[in-house]
């Protein structure tokens, strides 16, 4: 049993803020480790980007052995096992159990799958990364027709960065196209989705894949040999099963000050949180890190926590596939390539912002 004072468990946004933080500024004292699944960190706002081949891999990574070098945090790359919430203890992939007097998880989430009946469709999900960029490299040595589920940004922004790449492409979504956002955002993503030739199908939830089908109730409404999985959010299992309070769908209740309800030693921030009135979204994840780092800090040193402040929503950039970006906030909405070029100088300032050269 390997014994930490905190244990950051996730290499996800909010971490990756608060490793920059402590690189730049003073970091608390005690031993602090980071377990991650990989040496490195993707930006995921870049994935549909990097499919359409306008960025490298390298463009889209962060070197989390020189991020940790430089916040003085030991890198631990492994996979999570299991969670023991009331002792604070994670088991690991390799067997390693590590203990910490204070956990924090920013692990995100996983692709949730329909039920499938036979092996006859490939499919694929966006998450994990790494996972994603093998299999669509497979794929595209030899390209066929591709349904994606996933109405949401990530599903739209797949479709449009895939188009051209793909014999015909269908999108499904459970609810209307971009549920949530504002009607001129849906428009402007109609719009372009026909012309790419998109063929979409809203309110058309996939209940089952029946051999080479999709199946929406009992009708079957695609048919092919591929599927790409963009939505329909789950919590990796080991958290559900961690014995911190969860909700339903097994993310973790969290309170203002971003701890577990259940588990005042434990915080949970970004898209395996449940906090009330925070999107599941890497942007929302972002704008976590000065409270958590700021609450973090005060658990080690026994200080006063902070309440994090929803501060209403961010404005949304969604690549459209062509190199430039289609804009949403409140009821505003825009597009073209002046967009495209602000989408790409952000995620290019993020990934820039977290490489610390060794």
């Amino acid at each position: 049993m390997t014994d930490y004072d905190l244990l950051l468990v996730g290499a996800g946004p909010a971490h990756l803020g608060v490793l920059r933080r402590w690189a730049l500024i003073e970091r608390p004292a005690g031993r602090i480790g980071l377990v991650a699944s990989a040496e490195h960190a993707w930006h995921a706002g870049m994935l549909p980007g990097l499919v359409a081949g306008r960025y490298r891999a390298a463009d889209c990574q962060i070197d989390l052995t020189a991020l940790c070098q430089g916040a003085q945090v030991e890198l631990i790359v492994a996979e999570v096992d299991a969670l023991a919430a009331g002792e604070r203890q994670v088991t690991l992939s390799d067997g390693r159990q590590l203990h910490s007097q204070w956990l924090s998880l920013n692990v995100g989430d996983r692709v949730a799958c329909p039920p499938r009946e036979g092996e006859a469709m490939d499919v694929l999900a966006v998450k994990p990364v790494d996972a994603f960029i093998t299999g669509w490299q497979a794929w595209q040595r030899d390209p066929q027709p591709l349904a994606i589920l996933g109405g949401g940004v990530a599903g739209v922004e797949m479709a449009l960065a895939l188009a051209d790449k793909v014999p015909q492409l269908a999108l499904f979504c459970g609810e209307p196209l971009l549920a949530g956002h504002c009607a001129g955002l849906r428009m402007r993503a109609w719009g372009h989705l026909r012309m790419r030739r998109v063929q979409v199908r809203e309110d058309c939830p996939i209940s089952r894949i029946d051999g080479n089908c999709l199946i929406s109730g009992e009708a079957s409404v695609w048919r092919g040999g591929r599927l790409l999985l963009a939505s329909g959010a789950q919590a990796f299992p080991w958290v559900a099963e961690s014995g911190l309070s969860c909700d339903a769908d097994g993310f973790v209740h969290t309170a203002p000050t971003l701890q577990s309800h259940s588990h005042p030693q434990v915080f949970a921030v970004g898209d395996c949180a449940n906090l009330p009135g925070v999107r599941k979204s890497g942007l929302y994840s972002m704008r976590q890190v000065p409270v958590l780092s700021a609450n973090l800090t005060a658990a080690l040193r026994g200080g006063q926590l902070r309440d994090y402040g929803n501060r209403g929503q961010r404005p949304l950039l969604l690549a459209s596939g062509d190199g430039g970006a289609l804009f949403g906030w409140h009821q505003w909405s825009a597009g073209g390539q002046f967009y495209g070029r602000c989408k790409d100088y952000f995620d290019r300032a993020f990934v820039k912002r977290h490489s610390l050269k060794r």
